[in-house]
């Protein structure tokens, strides 16, 4: 045990201490008003659903928890327990080339550590989303969607990590910041495909018809000079009764998606604010501002591996005794989070702050009032807490909690 195992324990425990702390909080908060409706939102939902709201979420908790502890034992036992120095020397043992190995015992680790989680995962979508109606995922599809991504991961992941291994081993000492070009160019361009190749993998999208909603809609969109490749219903129903709305695609490759769910739940007026909020966030550029901001983080996180590689201390300390660049990159990719969970609340701070700018927007060029009962609708039908703990939704919350939210909308609509 070097000074650097001592540093990773330290605030691995803290980190996972403060996890522990804030989640106790919120499941305290939510079940200490689990009794009565906020006075926000007395007239417009029941104490029934206020109460599925607070039970649904508790009991989400628990299996997060369950997650956390699962998680702690898993990077405890691949590192300083051995597991990924034993799985990088067995790969050795067969003589292939080192990108070969290395591509090999990453992509077994990530295998395992994905069976390993499979459990909670099947729990969550068959028991706790079961219960409370949302589950309409059937074991056959569950299997299909597991078996697409760890295809999809595999078909996707390993090229590019041949090419960054490769760039690793040729380079010379500048190799992290091609690395780091390589990722956010691969990045983009996987945005740009994701709705016309990635996407119809999982679902189904079909054009949205021609109607009041869709003229609705294409007014919305010119009014506020947004071009789109085109308006598609997702057939998210096939899995879950949670309904939503989303942006996706970059360029000339932009498309508009609403949940089957969605467009079933709520009137038209509605559906264009919800829309208009969306809008929100690409006319105030939110969407380049994360990119810049996520580039920026990776290419610090780059320039700190393209440090520590050269550092005997960083592999004894987390178990692993031959190094490698392969190596290198799985122990910074598993025990960076230890280290950077601190800044959870910084960047949940700035999300947030990117909602009401976009609840403005929308309020702007939609009727405030109909985003208000829109969300409402869907906090009801999602069984989205109405009470949070303040401290826990300031850690994890990239939407301000519904009162706070409903408020700002409010407010717009006095001004």
């Amino acid at each position: 045990m070097n000074t650097f195992t001592v540093i990773f324990l330290f605030f691995f425990a803290l980190s996972h201490a403060v996890e522990f702390w804030l989640s106790s909080r919120q499941k305290k908060h939510i079940l200490e008003h689990r009794a009565a409706v906020p006075e926000a939102f007395k007239a417009t939902i029941s104490l029934e659903a206020h109460q599925k709201a607070a039970d649904y979420s508790v009991e989400k908790g628990k299996l997060g928890t369950i997650d956390s502890i699962l998680g702690m034992v898993v990077l405890l036992v691949l590192t300083l327990g051995g597991v990924i120095d034993c799985v990088f020397k067995s790969w050795a043992d067969f003589g292939f080339s080192p990108i070969v190995t290395g591509l090999g015992a990453m992509a077994s680790i990530f295998f395992l550590t994905t069976l390993i989680e499979l459990p909670t995962t099947y729990y969550h979508t068959f028991v706790i989303e079961e219960k409370y109606g949302f589950n309409k995922s059937t074991v056959a599809q569950f299997a299909k969607d597991q078996f697409l991504g760890l295809a999809l991961g595999a078909a996707i992941g390993l090229p590019l990590l041949a090419v960054i291994l490769w760039v690793m081993d040729s380079v010379g000492e500048s190799w992290w910041i091609w690395a780091w070009a390589i990722l956010i160019s691969f990045s983009l361009l996987m945005s740009w495909l994701f709705p016309t190749v990635i996407a119809p993998l999982f679902n189904k999208f079909t054009p949205m018809e021609d109607g009041a909603l869709k003229q609705r809609i294409q007014t919305l969109l010119e009014r506020c000079g947004f071009k789109s490749e085109g308006i598609f219903i997702m057939d998210g129903s096939k899995r879950s009764g949670h309904g939503n709305a989303y942006f996706t695609g970059l360029g000339n490759n932009k498309r508009i998606v609403f949940f089957d769910t969605l467009v079933e739940s709520l009137e038209d007026e509605e559906l264009e604010a919800v829309l208009a909020h969306e809008l929100g966030h690409f006319k105030c550029k939110h969407v380049i501002k994360m990119l810049v901001a996520s580039s920026s983080m990776t290419f610090i996180s780059f320039a700190v591996l393209g440090w520590l590689i050269k550092e005997p201390w960083f592999y004894n300390g987390l178990g692993v005794e031959q190094a490698s660049n392969a190596v290198a990159l799985l122990l910074f990719a598993l025990v960076s989070p230890v280290f950077t969970s601190f800044m959870q609340p910084i960047s949940a701070y700035f999300q947030r702050k990117f909602e009401f700018e976009a609840d403005s927007f929308a309020a702007e060029h939609a009727k405030a009032s109909k985003l208000i009962s829109g969300l409402v609708k869907l906090y009801k039908e999602n069984a989205n807490t109405l009470t949070p703990d303040p401290l826990y939704s300031a850690f994890h919350y990239s939407h301000p909690p519904a009162a706070i939210r409903i408020a700002h909308l409010e407010s717009k609509m006095v001004s």
